[in-house]
């Protein structure tokens, strides 16, 4: 099964991505904003964030976990390629999140000079839950 494959637009940048699971498909989900931003295949999985996020329903963790990296890439300049999403969790207020990423330092020189994105949108997000394969699909502003 492929990770992810882009999503035509006319002005913005989507993209579809897959799982065996949700947790795979926002995994997947991540490493394709990963993919606008550099190139992931550069980037170093060296230092370990711990996520935990909490939202009303999945459309909304969806938006936090990517807006999430958004926040790295500008706030700490840090730019992650793995993503290990622990659990998705109904729970009474929503849906909960715990994950972990790995990343480093934004290098452009190294990492190669991607497309800046401006934010995560609600724009034709679909989040298809099937008995065996999972998809999540995003529009981001550029």
């Amino acid at each position: 099964m492929k990770k992810f494959e882009w999503v035509d637009h006319p002005s913005d940048i989507g993209f579809r991505a897959y799982g065996k699971s949700l947790e795979k498909a926002f995994e997947n989900a991540a490493l394709a904003l990963t993919e606008i931003m550099a190139d992931a295949d550069k980037v170093k999985p060296e230092g370990e964030i711990s996520i935990e996020l909490q939202a009303e329903d999945r459309e909304a963790l969806l938006f936090d976990w990517l807006d999430f990296f958004l926040y790295l890439q500008d706030a700490e300049d840090l730019i992650s390629s793995k993503f290990e999403v622990e659990s998705i969790t109904e729970e009474n207020e929503g849906f909960k999140l715990k994950a972990r990423a790995w990343g480093e330092k934004y290098d452009p020189d190294r990492h190669g000079a991607g497309t800046e994105v401006k934010a995560v949108t609600y724009h034709m997000m679909e989040i298809e839950c099937g008995p065996d394969r999972f998809s999540v699909q995003v529009v981001v502003d550029i």
